[in-house]
């Protein structure tokens, strides 16, 4: 017998664990079932991008850190790339090689997460994010011995890196690398057969090719729905166009396929470790910054003191997870006249609301999951 219901509605978020941060999706229900959904942010409410106007070049890296915070060392990345083309800087050789080591690593570390607690979210509970955070320790080890910090690692500059790798780097480096291919078979054998995340991912959260380019999707979200985009191959920076990697694609589209693309990238990442570790170069680290590209006068700046020339760039890497921009626009002045941050996060959340409505509540985390948000990156 049919049951008639009135709809009511369900806030998740801000504090809701599945909600990855403080996020907030008010759904209104017909029974169990999604009948219209409410995206809300900015309970984060950060201002970074007006700060930014009024901070040096230079002071303003630490701030990329905490955009992304999962994944630093790529949000550094692009920001310097965008004032290194204001100031037609080129960073020397091995900083471009220590750049792309850095970015991988950090690629890994953060699919880490993105797969651990999509492996959550499904209802496999602890034990894969365990696992994984096991091999991300590691990880922010080696991030520890190059920079001092884990998390937060403020590890490039304008110009190049602020310091070179110590000589125990490499060997640890190395170690790690040969370590995580193993790894990945565990996570494999453990989650890809896994009948609870077939049947809680699979066919859920359907995106299609056509919805995704329209929407402005990049990264996994992308690629899941078949889409064989990546910054690295499309716009090579640094030394990606030096290297041999594939681009990791779905068929499907659905949360089960952006779960796969992002374990794929993780045996990708660590292909790319290894030939950077194979060819890397002696060499400086980092550009000499004249006053031809930093403030008047006759002798080499401090870093602090960098003026860049009038004008707009913008700078983009591949992040893991998609498209993360950054557009600086200078005045001649000693900080950015306009700072704004294309973040991956925000843009890939554009396709949520479509594709909750019509599936339950259960199904809302799982989606949630696969698009891998960062809210800092969204409030930015």
């Amino acid at each position: 017998m049919a049951m008639k219901t009135e709809p009511f509605v369900v806030n998740i978020g801000p504090q809701h664990p599945s909600t990855h941060g403080v996020f907030r999706m008010r759904l209104t229900l017909d029974g169990e079932r999604i009948i219209d959904a409410d995206m809300v942010i900015g309970y984060l409410h950060r201002s970074m991008e007006k700060l930014a106007e009024e901070r040096s070049y230079t002071q303003n890296i630490p701030f990329t850190d905490r955009t992304d915070y999962v994944a630093a060392m790529t949000g550094n990345l692009a920001y310097v790339l965008a004032v290194e083309k204001l100031c037609g800087i080129e960073p020397p050789e091995r900083a471009q090689w220590l750049r792309v080591i850095m970015s991988e690593l950090q690629r890994f570390a953060s699919h880490l997460m993105a797969v651990g607690v999509f492996a959550n979210d499904c209802g496999t509970w602890q034990t894969p994010v365990m696992h994984m955070f096991r091999e991300r320790e590691k990880i922010l080890d080696l991030f520890e011995m190059a920079c001092g910090a884990r998390l937060t690692t403020n590890y490039m500059r304008i110009g190049g890196v602020s310091r070179d790798v110590p000589p125990e780097f490499m060997p640890a480096a190395h170690k790690v690398i040969e370590e995580l291919p193993k790894r990945m078979d565990e996570y494999e054998n453990l989650l890809l057969e896994n009948e609870i995340i077939i049947a809680r991912s699979r066919g859920i959260g359907v995106l299609t090719p056509e919805v995704a380019i329209d929407c402005s999707l990049s990264g996994p979200m992308l690629r899941g729905s078949g889409v064989a985009w990546d910054i690295r191959k499309a716009d090579p920076y640094c030394v990606y166009d030096k290297l041999e990697f594939d681009i990791c694609v779905g068929t499907d589209g659905d949360a089960y396929d952006r779960f796969l693309v992002r374990l794929a990238e993780m045996r990708q990442s660590i292909h790319i470790v290894e030939q950077c570790l194979e060819m890397m170069p002696e060499g400086p680290v980092h550009s000499q910054i004249t006053t031809a590209t930093a403030q008047p006068g006759g002798a080499p700046s401090a870093p602090l003191a960098i003026r860049v020339p009038a004008g707009e760039a913008y700078g983009r890497i591949e992040s893991p997870r998609g498209e993360l921009g950054y557009y600086i626009v200078s005045d001649g002045g000693p900080a950015p006249y306009r700072f704004h941050i294309r973040s991956p996060s925000y843009i890939n959340l554009t396709p949520l609301r479509d594709l909750a409505i019509g599936t339950t509540v259960a199904d809302a985390i799982v989606i949630l999951g696969s698009i891998d948000i960062i809210v800092g990156e969204i409030d930015r």
